[in-house]
């Protein structure tokens, strides 16, 4: 069952929330409040391709997952909360995104608030979750690996694996052998193949682990998942629904271990 009451059309929570095993897709939204949309100057198509179209298809193979609808141009929810709203170019990748090059005051202060709304809805099902014992959330991203072009050659894939597993902040004397065993799984592919997935390639994790592991030390514990976007064209936003539905099950064919993992810490 979805509950679809979602705080003011910025967060909507699918699944019950039993855990142990939850899942995000913060960069997944596309949408803008209207005065928001009004001041950007920025070219849909550019910001398309920066936030992360259709990780909420690969995040579904969690029952129990926040769907976030806002772009990460109001408000990016895995940046913290200082640096949560880009307000200059030099905030988001040299690009402009307002009418005279800055987001006014009080655009800035209402896309906070978009912010702490999200973290506010989110907290007490995690809250609920660390009550009942260790839980994992799978914070699903995506990232380019074409930025010179449509047409030249895609960035090094030894700096690049299919799959960025981020790690940088957890527990890895309680959660080490989780962690483990969550490569072990996903490197298999579910029955697709091989998938190329390594830790802190090119990210670590941020705000939203950094939120977890410090509100429930020793119980929660984030993977920070960078999916290359070699199941799309980033330039055209075109999805290869092949290897798209492959990432899928490779992800699904994780949660089984991932829990075993977890009862053997109750």
């Amino acid at each position: 069952m979805t509950d679809l009451g979602g705080t003011s059309g910025i967060v909507a929570f699918a699944g019950d929330w039993e855990g142990p095993v939850v899942a995000t897709s913060v960069h997944a939204g596309h949408g803008l409040r209207p005065e928001i949309a009004d001041a950007m100057v920025l070219d849909e198509q550019v910001r398309l391709r920066e936030e992360d179209p259709f990780t909420d298809r690969i995040a579904e193979v969690v029952p129990d997952r926040a769907i976030t609808h806002r772009s990460r141009f109001e408000a990016d929810l895995n940046r913290p909360r200082r640096e949560a709203v880009y307000r200059r170019p030099e905030d988001c990748w040299g690009l402009d995104v307002w009418h005279g090059g800055t987001l006014s005051r009080e655009l800035f202060a209402g896309s906070l608030a978009t912010y702490d709304a999200f973290y506010e809805a989110l907290a007490p099902r995690l809250d609920a979750l660390a009550e009942r014992g260790p839980f994992v959330l799978l914070d699903v991203h995506s990232y380019n690996h074409r930025r010179d072009g449509a047409d030249a050659p895609p960035a090094p894939a030894e700096d690049n694996p299919e799959v960025n597993v981020g790690t940088g902040s957890i527990d890895r004397e309680t959660f080490g052998p989780l962690v483990e065993r969550f490569l072990a799984d996903i490197r298999q592919g579910g029955g697709c193949g091989p998938i190329d997935a390594r830790e802190n390639v090119a990210f670590e994790g941020r705000a939203l682990a950094w939120f977890v592991h410090d509100r429930y030390p020793g119980v929660g514990c984030v993977l920070a998942l960078e999916f290359k976007k070699v199941w799309m064209d980033e330039w055209t936003a075109e999805v290869d629904e092949e290897r798209l539905a492959c990432l899928r099950s490779a992800l699904a064919s994780t949660l089984p271990g991932m829990r075993e993992e977890l009862e053997k810490l109750r």
